[in-house]
């Protein structure tokens, strides 16, 4: 019998529809499993109900909800260490202050390609094994 691979979860948080839309659909074709959130306020609620999402990508600008990319990066950072970032902006560039060395940043326009080579790299399959009952 054979296992299927995992595939890495990922959650998109563009809050422009038609390119969050088409990001959503490269990174399904090239494996990945994908959420969608419109701004920074609905992933963390996609965080917080789903611990299997491995790596975030967001735009910096996101005009609605309490904060941009940015604020959402280092608050993912805070609060699970273990999930990878990927920040993209058109216009805003990060300061050498503004993200941490485990943050990637991709200016627009980007490639396809490019942006599913980072979230390779940031993440690797991890299985989440249930806890089993105790045989007595």
């Amino acid at each position: 019998m054979s296992v299927a691979e995992p595939r890495m979860v990922v959650l998109v948080v563009v809050d422009e529809t038609l390119v969050r839309m088409f990001m959503a659909d490269f990174l399904d074709e090239a494996g990945f499993k994908v959420f969608e959130a419109v701004n920074a306020d609905e992933a963390l609620t996609v965080l917080k109900a789903r611990p299997d999402v491995q790596v975030v990508v967001t735009d910096i600008e996101m005009p609605a909800g309490s904060m941009n990319g940015l604020r959402l990066a280092r608050s993912i950072q805070e609060r699970w260490p273990g999930i990878g970032i990927v920040v993209t902006s058109g216009r805003e560039r990060p300061g050498p202050d503004d993200l941490s060395d485990r943050v990637a940043f991709l200016a627009k326009p980007y490639l396809p390609d490019t942006i599913i080579a980072v979230i390779r790299q940031m993440a690797t399959p991890q299985v989440v094994e249930l806890p089993s009952a105790q045989s007595a």
